[in-house]
């Protein structure tokens, strides 16, 4: 049975010109253990789509599926208090800003110790001693000062590593990990990718990696998923996503890496679509 199973997912917002479908469609699944990449530019859905399994858009949202499942049992209809139950235990989500995810007015140590009291219920020498754990754990130094610590006094790469443990601090069966290296330098990047990957190979949970970064997906990813403009246009196995592309769209991202450029300049993505689009070939 798959972790996560979606089908047919919708997303539209409701603006002052009506509405908007920042999703479209899209189906996808996640096995126990497995990591999927989702790949696409900024604006292609990928984050909302993610947003919508865990409940986290805002009220002029309207999603659609004809099933969202979580190993088994359907999380689009049970009641807000079970779904809370889930949304942070079982199912976490590493997001895209770190600072701006943390809030400033609390500790770090605060806010990932009401992680283990509300999920856990664990006391506070239980919750201290695991706070420090999952600090040791995702690499960051002096584990007990930065308890104490506010988001402001730490450096960008200190509160991706705090995001991650609070994520990871109940275990969970699924990992949503949301363009986890944007704005961190290449040595902090590399650093945590493979902080997650050697999470996800302890642990055994399930992966999924949002980013707009080919790299990202060659080196991490079983499988692969394509989207532009809120529709999926390619699902494939990694190794074929980059020696057999199917959509011209895929194509033009893969084109776009700097080690495939032919002439002085990148052929970025818009190039390749017209060129595309003018010899006929489907997106």
């Amino acid at each position: 049975m798959a972790l996560l199973q979606i089908d047919n997912l919708t997303v539209e917002f409701e603006t002052a010109s009506g509405w908007f479908k920042a999703v479209d469609g899209v189906s996808l699944s996640v096995e126990p253990g497995e990591v999927l990449a989702i790949v696409g530019e900024s604006g292609s859905g990928k984050s909302v789509a993610m947003l919508a399994v865990m409940g986290l858009l805002p009220w002029n949202a309207k999603i659609t599926a004809d099933q969202m499942l979580f190993q088994g049992q359907d999380i689009q209809n049970i009641p807000a208090a079970e779904r809370r139950k889930l949304i942070g235990k079982d199912i976490a989500m590493i997001f895209q800003e770190p600072v701006a995810s943390l809030n400033p007015c609390f500790t770090v140590g605060f806010q990932i110790e009401e992680v283990l009291r509300i999920h856990m219920g664990l006391d506070r020498q239980a919750r201290r001693q695991r706070a420090i754990d999952l600090f040791k754990l995702v690499g960051l130094p002096d584990p007990a000062e930065r308890l104490g610590h506010f988001p402001h006094q730490m450096s960008g790469g200190q509160c991706q590593r705090v995001m991650i443990a609070m994520a990871i601090a109940c275990d969970p069966k699924l990992l949503i990990a949301d363009e986890p290296t944007t704005a961190l330098d290449v040595t902090i990047q590399k650093q945590i990718l493979d902080l997650l990957i050697s999470l996800q190979v302890k642990t055994g949970m399930g992966l999924i990696m949002i980013t707009h970064d080919m790299g990202v997906v060659a080196e991490t990813a079983d499988r692969v998923i394509v989207q532009y403009k809120g529709r999926k246009m390619e699902e494939s196995d990694v190794l074929t996503l980059f020696e057999a592309p199917k959509s011209a769209y895929t194509k033009a991202l893969l084109s776009a890496l700097p080690e495939n450029a032919t002439g002085d300049r990148l052929t970025t993505v818009s190039d390749f679509m017209s060129n595309a689009q003018a010899a006929g070939e489907n997106a």
